[in-house]
């Protein structure tokens, strides 16, 4: 007797999809428990360039470590933010180079799911990050003077535009081959978006070429969309350019991505 093969469903539908991408999100966050030091990371780096930033050189940009604490806590919760998709394309790296992806393809789940999966689970982190560092925060003295609704506001803020721009680094994790080599591209990538903002120093103390630029950063609106969230000041327009800037990321970086993605799965 001859054995039929069973005939694998051509498309999983949306109910399958979502169950799968939770999975690998799960997958990815788990991952914690084996790696501690990721964790570790993820904690202890924030707290460092608070510390850093607010007592080495709070007192000669705004005359206290309070004062500059107060300025400069919503910068670090943008740099923190975009710092941290580089995980997403480095894990996503690392499963290519591992050979994870490869065994992904073989099972008849959805071709979207290892990468929506991976982003959920980086989402996930980003909260942690930005409740870390903003409880440390408040510990050294810093205060939201807005309300409730602020503090909630620059967290989905900060997560929607930091998805945004996570499409740049996976189409640099997709395509890069190494790990060390994300990490290079990536960090020269952020380095001189966030530094040359609004985020850590008021752009009025830079020299005129480059504070043109970081008129247009869009780092520097969303530093000040977020400060005005948490402790007052213009909030409408810069958060209307953040998401402005974010759908344009996700215009130019999401169909490049996803079209290297479906090579590889």
């Amino acid at each position: 007797m001859t054995a039929i093969p069973a005939t694998l469903p051509g498309r999983v539908g949306p109910g399958a999809t979502f169950r799968q991408t939770m999975t690998l999100a799960w997958r990815s966050l788990v991952q914690i428990k084996h790696n501690p030091w990721e964790l570790l990371d993820l904690s202890i780096q924030p707290i460092m360039f608070l510390l850093l930033f607010t007592y080495v050189f709070g007192g000669a940009i705004s005359g206290s470590t309070g004062d500059y604490l107060q300025f400069a806590l919503p910068g670090l919760l943008v740099q923190n933010a975009l710092f941290y998709t580089l995980s997403t394309a480095i894990g996503l790296n690392t499963d290519i180079t591992k050979g994870v992806f490869d065994r992904l393809r073989s099972l008849p789940i959805a071709r979207t799911a290892p990468l929506s999966g991976r982003i959920i689970a980086d989402t996930f982190k980003q909260v942690w990050a930005f409740a870390l560092l903003v409880g440390f925060g408040m510990v050294l003295g810093f205060r939201v003077t807005t309300s409730v609704a602020g503090l909630i506001g620059a967290l989905a803020l900060l997560v929607v535009v930091a998805l945004a721009m996570s499409w740049m680094s996976v189409l640099i994790g997709l395509k890069a081959s190494s790990p060390e080599k994300v990490q290079m591209i990536s960090f020269s990538t952020m380095m001189p978006l966030t530094f040359t903002s609004s985020a850590l120093v008021p752009a009025d103390t830079f020299p005129g070429w480059l504070k043109a630029w970081s008129d247009v950063n869009p780092v520097t609106y969303l530093a000040d969309a977020i400060r005005g969230l948490l402790i007052g000041g213009e909030i409408a327009w810069p958060t209307v350019v953040s998401l402005l800037w974010s759908a344009g990321f996700v215009v130019v970086f999401a169909p490049l991505a996803i079209r290297v993605f479906r090579s590889h799965v």
